[in-house]
């Protein structure tokens, strides 16, 4: 396993599911996929899928399909069902906030294992697993689309594994200093006193709270020119 973190759908029934699949985890950053038994032996060629998968069709280019769970476990030295009905015996059931972190720092090889769409998995599959992850849901309705389920899992591993950085849409902000700040208040109380709205023989705490209201707010340099521009017009009317 080059991608030591496998994702494997056990007997999917909807050509869609796998695409979804396949896209949740490309976005997560990863790319081994491998399918059991899904409904449509050419399922990983599908006009369906192909359209779900949006842009990760290379991830179905080099998935696979086998028989048996069995052998889609090569190389997998920790293996997680997802599965929310209770049993009366098998792994112990976590959530994947608890459970995945602590994996991340064991250097396993690791395998998620998702059922069908109508069925889940089923219990000889889940006794093959090291842990059943259970996705927390709302009490009396836990029902999640397949590769909701994958997009879920797939996040709450990355973010166990260190994360993806986010890049940031705009500049960074390009803060006015304390000096440029009180410039422009000193123009505000000349256009507050100009206007009558500040009393110069009574003029409280008006300033200061100003003051404290631009500190709050960590106002910027081209933020600072426009409070001083409606200053400036303030000041300029007759």
């Amino acid at each position: 396993m080059t991608d030591p973190t496998r994702f494997i759908l056990v007997r999917t029934s909807h050509g869609g599911n796998v695409g979804a699949a396949a896209r949740a985890m490309k976005v997560m950053g990863f790319t081994d996929l491998v399918l059991v038994q899904p409904r449509f032996a050419d399922v990983l060629a599908r006009e369906d899928t192909i359209a779900f998968a949006s842009g990760a069709a290379d991830l179905l280019v080099r998935a696979r399909i086998v028989d048996t769970l069995a052998q889609a476990l090569d190389g997998v030295t920790h293996l997680c069902a997802t599965a929310m009905t209770p049993r009366d015996f098998g792994p112990p059931t976590c959530a994947p906030r608890e459970h995945l972190p602590a994996l991340a720092t064991q250097g396993h090889r690791v395998a998620f294992v998702f059922g069908s769409e109508r069925f889940g998995l089923a219990n000889e599959d889940v006794y093959r697993c090291h842990v059943a992850l259970s996705i927390p849901t709302q009490r009396g309705y836990g029902s999640l689309n397949l590769a909701q389920a994958v997009q879920l899992i797939a996040y709450e591993w990355r973010q166990a594994l260190g994360g993806v950085g986010v890049t940031p849409a705009t500049p960074a902000a390009d803060w006015a200093d304390a000096q440029a700040v009180q410039g422009m208040l000193e123009h505000w109380r000349q256009a507050l006193l100009a206007i009558g709205f500040l009393d110069p023989a009574a003029p409280k705490k008006l300033i200061p709270r100003l003051n404290q209201l631009a500190n709050r707010q960590q106002i910027t340099r081209e933020e600072v020119h426009i409070l001083r521009g409606i200053a400036r017009a303030m000041l300029k009317r007759p």
